[in-house]
């Protein structure tokens, strides 16, 4: 799952991206409103953590521009306004939940899973190419029936794949997608190559067709080969 975190309180956003982080999702934080509208229009997320008092433009304006838009990506709204008007302001505006501050990260977790599992445009569904299989809500992977364990990273780095399975995808994309802003921390120029083969030991290797291919000078593609 990937989080975008709309939050200006550098201590709590820091502790909001390590927390989610820790839960085994990919987050990144913009510390004011215009920068995290500019990223949720521009980058694929399956939440946006938003909250209402930011500088260049408030939660409210941000959420208003992004349904205009037409994204529907589930909103969790934080505010430390705790008035019954900008709960229901919020909530007329789209977004999906609401919780005041300060509040229990157990809580905005399982806030964050719930909006998440919510069906947008189409219901999730089980991944598969070949006889690969990722379910996302689960968080299960198979291959010919066999469960394999993977971190998750190598999860979230599979579940991109699948969802552009037979598509060319470039380190930038990879990187971008998967890792987000905290890439350099995770081994800066070679990060990719290093989870490529970590993915490629335990999803191709023990068995006889191979998915995860090499496009020289380009990136990497899942699909079927003959």
């Amino acid at each position: 799952m990937k989080v975008l975190i709309i939050e200006d309180e550098i201590k709590l956003g820091n502790i909001l991206l390590q927390g989610l982080k820790e839960h085994g999702m990919v987050a990144e934080v913009a510390r004011d409103g215009s920068t995290g509208l500019r990223l949720a229009l521009s980058k694929t997320y399956d939440t946006v953590i938003l909250d209402v008092t930011l500088p260049l433009k408030n939660g409210f304006d941000v959420l208003q521009e992004l349904r205009a838009s037409g994204n529907t990506v589930p909103v969790l709204m934080l505010t430390a306004r705790s008035g019954i008007e900008d709960r229901v302001r919020g909530l007329d505006l789209g977004a999906d939940d609401y919780l005041p501050k300060p509040f229990a990260f157990k809580e905005l977790l399982a806030r964050v899973r719930a909006i998440s599992r919510r069906p947008q445009i189409e219901p999730q569904t089980v991944l598969k190419l070949a006889d690969l299989e990722l379910n996302p809500s689960t968080r299960e992977v198979k291959r010919a029936g066999q469960p394999i364990d993977l971190s998750a990273r190598e999860f979230a780095l599979l579940e991109y794949f699948l969802r552009h399975k037979e598509m060319v995808l470039t380190r930038a994309m990879i990187l971008d997608q998967v890792w987000a802003s905290d890439y350099v921390n995770d081994g800066g120029s070679n990060v990719v190559e290093v989870y490529i083969n970590y993915l490629r030991r335990k999803v191709d290797q023990p068995f006889p067709r191979k998915l995860i291919h090499t496009v020289r000078g380009t990136g990497y593609i899942l699909q079927e080969k003959d």
